[in-house]
């Protein structure tokens, strides 16, 4: 049977091939964006698999709308699928409290209350899959992105104890890991903090801005086919679901160092216990 979708910033990006995967298989994909004209690519490819509509995460009366006009249209939501989200780029001292506010409100409470809102009426149908688009940097941490890792380490951390909650109610949680992919992230997609000379010399900051720049090898297309291989497999669905090679082998070899870590410790962790 067709599923029913909410994807969110589907305009461009991850959230467009995934929309476009799930529209192509003939599920149905209410995708929404702050601005709707900019999913009138998708709705001419798939005609009525695709229904848009204008949503900004950060405003919960706006998600509240468009779950309630999901529900009335469908009758169900089968999968939540979100995708909203941006980097910020700059040291922790750099970032300013509105900059900061402004990446938690769209990464982390826009996932949340949309979360929230979906869960009475899956609860309700015994069944749904809740797919948070977080990154590998919602496992690892890298200089000059600490604000943003703040977000997506807090998407995965209530995502994980939401998959605990709802798991005897039918609905499945699936946090999704991507590393580098052909997308806007980096452009666009990015804001910068001011600079502060005391970091001008951070190594992270000393790229020759004129240096051939290699395109990140994760390909969008492929991604969405494998989410929907995913959703369509027979096995339990993941907790996490890294994507990429780059994902893979950096978020496995920072689990390893951190498993090295806490042994040479293990004898001090277990001096604190009481007599």
């Amino acid at each position: 049977m067709a599923r029913i979708w909410i994807m969110t910033g589907a305009s461009r990006g991850l959230g467009y091939a995934f929309a476009e995967a799930a529209a192509a298989a003939g599920d149905t994909v209410v995708a929404t964006a702050r601005n709707p004209e900019s999913l009138k690519p998708l709705v001419e490819a798939y005609d009525e698999r695709i229904v848009p509509m204008k949503l900004d995460v950060t405003d919960r009366a706006n998600i509240a709308q468009v779950i309630d006009d999901t529900i009335a249209r469908f009758g169900r939501i089968d999968i939540l699928c979100n995708n909203a989200g941006y980097g910020l780029r700059g040291a922790v001292e750099e970032a300013s409290e509105q900059q900061v506010r402004d990446q938690m409100e769209t990464n982390f409470f826009g996932a949340f209350w949309m979360t929230q809102a979906v869960l009475p009426q899956m609860r309700a149908q015994t069944s749904g899959h809740i797919l948070q688009v977080s990154s590998m940097g919602g496992q690892i941490a890298f200089p000059l992105l600490g604000v943003y890792h703040a977000s997506k380490w807090a998407l995965e951390g209530f995502s994980e104890s939401l998959a605990g909650e709802v798991a005897s109610f039918g609905v499945k949680v699936t946090i999704i890991e991507p590393g580098g992919f052909r997308t806007d992230w980096g452009g666009s997609s990015m804001v910068h903090a001011d600079h502060m000379e005391a970091y001008s010399e951070h190594p992270m900051r000393k790229v020759n801005p004129n240096a051939p720049r290699r395109s990140p090898a994760g390909d969008p297309a492929k991604a969405a086919a494998a989410l929907m291989q995913m959703l369509n497999s027979d096995q339990p669905a993941p907790l996490r679901l890294l994507m990429g090679v780059t994902a893979l082998d950096m978020v496995q070899e920072a689990y390893h160092r951190r498993l090295a870590e806490s042994d040479r410790w293990k004898v001090l962790a277990r001096s604190t216990e009481a007599e």
